[in-house]
């Protein structure tokens, strides 16, 4: 499923945008669920990083689209912003924001759907999984891929990554349930391992990221098995 968050202030806009997707969809095949917003704001406070793809109107009334943008790319830089405007002048700044792509009003059929179907073939050839996890002020999205493993410390746990270490709250179990189909598995009690970054198994430790994690004697067993199950798939 693609999930699309339209950012417009005026609403015969917003329907115009929501019934040009609706078409889309239909046309080719794909499942989309949308989320509206009358203002910059709005999509900014308490932003979560769990859309694929922002239409942004450029100018209105509290936030402009651009700075709206801007706050956005501060908290994820993964989503596809395409700016719908009247200006192009504006819209051209959009590559200080990294933006896709944008679309002039009046805004065509055919136009619209030439940019939505680039952004998601864009998608679709960087088809990564995430875990989205509560941070402090609002929620991160995290490629699974770069995840070296998971910490917990009572019902804090620490996401270690290839950018760093990302600190939010949940249980162990909760990780293990969102992350049992991506090669995850537990050195121990403590600790939530991606099998695809481990370097190698030395003096009961498990190495993943330069670091050196203990391998509890309970788990020794099924986790050197579950590790050479998982090598011998990518070596196939």
């Amino acid at each position: 499923m693609i999930r699309i968050a339209i950012v417009e202030d005026d609403r015969t806009s917003r329907q115009e945008l929501t019934d040009y997707i609706r078409r889309y969809e239909q046309e080719s095949g794909e499942t989309i669920q949308i989320t509206s917003f009358e203002d910059g704001e709005d999509i900014v406070t308490n932003y979560q990083a769990v859309y694929d793809i922002i239409l942004m109107d450029i100018e209105m009334r509290f936030m402009d689209g651009m700075t709206a943008a801007e706050k956005i790319r501060g908290m994820d830089e993964e989503v596809a912003i395409i700016f719908v405007t009247n200006m192009a002048q504006y819209a051209i700044r959009g590559y200080a924001v990294n933006a896709l792509d944008y679309v002039l009003k009046p805004v065509s059929y055919f136009a619209f759907s030439q940019r939505l179907d680039r952004a998601v073939s864009r998608i679709r050839k960087k088809e990564k999984h995430y875990l989205v996890i509560r941070v402090k002020g609002g929620s991160k999205r995290i490629a699974t891929e770069d995840i070296y493993y998971i910490e917990s410390q009572g019902h804090t746990l620490f996401v270690h990554t290839k950018d760093g270490t990302h600190e939010t709250s949940g249980t162990m179990k909760e990780m293990e349930e969102k992350l049992e189909s991506f090669h995850f598995c537990r050195c121990n009690k403590g600790y939530l391992v991606n099998l695809e970054h481990v370097d190698s198994i030395q003096n009961g430790c498990v190495t993943v990221g330069g670091d050196a994690l203990a391998i509890s004697r309970p788990r020794k067993k099924i986790f050197q098995e579950t590790l050479a199950a998982y090598m011998n798939e990518v070596l196939l």
